[in-house]
């Protein structure tokens, strides 16, 4: 099994004190580091300790070796859709099913129908089924590790225009992109 601890913290935005501190009892950032790195063994006591801190389920925190798993590609600012300075593993909610490669995106800046904290799950197509995706909100790369993120509102002759949420945004026209994510799934905390 693989320790997925630092993957789940940092998704959630906490440090290693935070969750040390959030631990019941209480323990150190160290001891959590080490958990995390597996220079000490992660116990069934550790894990259902670390996972109630981040509240997450504790199989949350490990996966299979074998098993891939989505990853947190972008995330939305004021200035569009733009690459996270590295993937993240995304904790795939467990009502996702399906065939295709899934990717998460995070919404940091409120924009149209989205608020700050949302995360928008996305189903990749192959481009014989770009058409489907035709007046919904999709991901898709752009050059230089650039991504938009929108509604599709064209899709003709290997272009495709994407119209970004909010007032007055402009469309932006991508031709040929490599692939095409569709929005299955808007997570929203309470």
């Amino acid at each position: 099994m693989i320790n997925r601890i630092r993957d789940v913290r940092r998704q959630r935005r906490m440090t290693l004190a935070d969750v040390a501190v959030r631990c019941d009892p209480p323990t150190t950032a160290q001891t959590i580091g080490r958990l995390e790195t597996g220079m000490r063994n992660l116990s069934l006591d550790w894990m259902n300790r670390i996972a109630a801190a981040l509240e997450v389920e504790p199989e949350a925190l490990v996966r299979g070796a074998e098993a891939a798993t989505p990853k947190m590609i972008a995330r939305l600012v004021e200035s569009g859709a733009e690459a996270l300075p590295r993937e993240m593993e995304a904790i795939l909610p467990s009502t996702l099913g399906g065939d295709g490669t899934m990717v998460a995106l995070a919404i940091e800046v409120g924009a149209g129908d989205y608020r700050a904290g949302d995360q928008v799950w996305l189903r990749q197509l192959a481009h014989d089924d770009f058409g489907r995706a035709l007046n919904r909100d999709v991901l898709a790369p752009r050059p230089a590790g650039r991504f938009a993120f929108g509604r599709m509102i064209d899709g003709r002759d290997g272009r495709i225009a994407i119209l970004p949420p909010g007032a007055g945004q402009r469309q932006v026209v991508i031709d040929r992109p490599p692939w095409l994510a569709v929005a299955e799934m808007l997570v929203r905390s309470l």
